[in-house]
């Protein structure tokens, strides 16, 4: 869970006392790793939840805070947006009864959450990024008022020297995007499985995470959207991997690597490797005061915190993290497994841990050293290539094959996974609940994201997007609490768009962003011929800066022609008859509060502006189309603006 207590800090004294306290854990954990003070004779599994709240349109609803009190249960605590929540299971011996327990406290967990989301007029959904979020969800007033999170924010910013993040992903589509803070790593949610390992054979372990880490997030893929756009089977890994990047351009091609990270070799013998690395590598973000001497507590007999230990690794987001914990007062070590996307379903998601456990336990009865058998360099292309791709991909695997990841899974994995699984005690009838999921989403090609993107495939040309990415979200919420695991879901339809209301609320929901523009300088023809190949009446005029210069719109073109259109006139410049005193819209303004203004303006489009950038336009006629839905579906009454007017 982290500790929230934490504040912002940028002293170099204090900063320096707190490297020397990680520095000193360091070194402690390396004395009790040759002591053999670490469990050993236990396998434990744990896990955490995170997921979205939503309205009832599907929106983020901003509820966190408010649940929490409600809950008021130690299971619970906040993530980084107050549109999101969390829950920690508790730690199971890995038995015959592991899965079973384990989907039994989520389904409680998760019911508990659900009652008093919806006691405060919201829900809850596990998926790895919910459809609906737009960018304005991600500013600083979704943050959670916790001082843990400035201070990350702020401890990002300072060592990457701007308050500028970029990200820059393609799909089907491209993502290209600035922002002010680390909040786009609220987009994601994730599904965390905990392992934990005989301290002895940690490196070997830990080497085969890393190894099957490509074929487990290529069948568990749930992450396809954001922002309405089409990215990778699994963008989650892109994103996060962006939004919390520190490295700055460099001009001689110096390699360095990103907080967040896959890792860049195998473990050769023991956990102090990665630890090691990532303090060499990356300087504390944050500091506490430190009021344990670790080497005093081994020396009295007890158990030292490695409180600063922890903390800086909670700051170095590996997608399979070393972990030191204590449980029942006895230490030791744990592989988390960070790359599985929250949901589709509980079973799905169970299925997902059963998969990757027994993989895990397989391959390990039947190699001494994974090392051996695959390039470290290939399997970190698989991984990436599944967050790209997911099912559809093909792995560089043993003997330096190429091989499709089904064929890879439903041959050769799944077989394995059946074997750790019947050695860690499971029964064959749980093994078969579990992996039986797996085994008919792999042969029907049908994961998260695959039933995502043929469902907005489906919807895309008969909704506006807002309304196609409402109902994907309304269609996952009421399959996700029927429990059907995701290759039996139905596509969503048009029919399930929960309150269309919030699917038209802000002027983001309904505007173009995909736009032709034309510069000052164009010829006129230009405009012309834009706007008879396209069939658009209006063209926004932008400099290379994308600043918004003006806007032509077909009123324009009419008062020129009948002026006496001369010959010549089409080759004049687009400055000569735009419009240059243009009525404007930022993407967070009521859809009412643009109506208004174009009928007060008299103008029948206005462009859309944000911090000086032209990002997109909305039309009279898209409001038209709005409007038309409304009085098809029988709303016409929610056209009223507040307090009954008619707009």
């Amino acid at each position: 869970m982290g500790y929230q207590e934490i504040t912002a800090d940028s002293n170099p004294d204090r900063l320096r006392t707190f490297t020397a306290d990680l520095l000193n854990d360091v070194r402690a954990l390396e004395l009790m790793l040759e002591g053999v003070m670490l469990e050993s004779d236990a396998a434990r599994v744990g896990a955490e939840q995170e997921l979205f709240l939503i309205d009832r349109a599907g929106n983020p609803a901003r509820t966190a805070i408010t649940i929490l009190e409600k809950l008021n249960n130690p299971h619970f605590t906040t993530e980084l947006a107050t549109y999101n929540l969390e829950f920690n299971l508790d730690p199971i011996p890995l038995d015959g009864n592991c899965f079973t327990n384990m989907e039994e406290q989520i389904t409680a967990l998760t019911a508990k959450a659900r009652k008093a989301a919806q006691e405060c007029g919201t829900d809850l959904l596990m998926i790895g990024i919910l459809p609906t979020l737009r960018k304005s969800d991600v500013g600083f007033d979704s943050m959670t008022p916790k001082p843990r999170y400035r201070a990350i924010d702020d401890a990002l910013t300072r060592l990457r020297g701007c308050k500028e993040y970029e990200v820059f992903l393609h799909g089907t589509d491209e993502l290209y995007i600035r922002h002010d803070s680390m909040m786009l790593e609220a987009c994601n949610t994730s599904f965390q499985v905990h392992l934990q390992v005989d301290p002895k054979c940690f490196a070997r372990f830990y080497n085969i995470a890393q190894a099957v880490a490509a074929p487990v997030l290529a069948v568990a893929v749930n992450s396809p959207l954001l922002f309405g756009k089409r990215i990778w089977h699994e963008t989650r890994i892109g994103v996060f991997q962006q939004a919390t990047d520190t490295r700055q351009p460099n001009p001689h091609l110096r390699e360095s690597l990103s907080r967040v990270h896959f890792g860049n070799g195998w473990v050769r013998s023991s956990v102090l490797e990665i630890f090691q690395e990532d303090i060499a590598r990356f300087r504390a973000l944050l500091s506490v005061v430190i009021d344990e001497n670790p080497f005093e507590v081994l020396q009295q007999g007890g158990v030292p915190q490695l409180r600063a230990l922890t903390l800086h690794n909670g700051t170095v987001y590996r997608w399979n993290r070393p972990c030191y914990g204590i449980t029942e007062g006895k230490p030791h070590l744990r592989i988390e497994n960070r790359i599985l996307p929250a949901g589709p379903t509980i079973i799905d998601e169970v299925a997902n841990a059963a998969f990757w456990l027994g993989l895990v336990h397989g391959i390990a009865l039947e190699t001494d050293d994974i090392t051996q058998l695959l390039d470290f360099d290939d399997i970190r292309r698989n991984f990436f290539t599944a967050a790209r791709e997911g099912i559809d991909a093909q792995f560089t695997w043993v003997g330096n094959k190429t091989v499709p990841a089904q064929t890879l899974v439903l041959e050769a994995l799944l077989p394995l996974a059946r074997k750790g699984l019947a050695a860690c005690g499971t029964t064959l009838t749980t093994i078969d609940r579990y992996l039986g999921v797996i085994e008919e989403r792999v042969v029907s090609r049908k994961t998260g994201a695959a039933w995502q993107l043929s469902s907005f495939s489906a919807l895309k040309s008969k909704v506006p997007q807002g309304d196609c990415l409402g109902s994907l979200t309304i269609a996952a919420s009421r399959y996700q609490k029927e429990g059907i695991p995701v290759h039996e879901w139905p596509l969503a339809s048009e029919k399930t768009t929960g309150d269309m209301r919030s699917h038209h609320r802000l002027v983001e929901h309904c505007m173009t962003t995909d736009l032709l523009t034309v510069s000052p300088d164009d010829p006129i023809d230009l405009v012309l011929s834009i706007m008879h190949w396209r069939r658009v009446r209006h063209i926004p005029v932008e400099d290379t800066s994308h600043a918004l210069r003006g806007v032509v719109d077909y009123r324009s073109l009419i008062k020129l022609f009948n002026g006496g259109y001369e010959k010549g006139d089409s080759a004049r410049p687009v400055s000569a008859i735009m419009q240059t005193d243009v009525p404007t819209a930022n993407p967070g303004m009521s859809t009412v509060d643009a109506i208004a203004l174009m009928c007060q303006k008299g103008v029948t489009c206005l462009p859309v502006v944000q911090d000086g950038k032209l990002t997109g336009i909305v039309t009279q006629n898209d409001f038209m189309k709005i409007a038309a839905q409304y009085l098809e579906a029988g709303l016409g009454s929610e056209l009223k603006q507040p307090g009954g007017s008619e707009e």
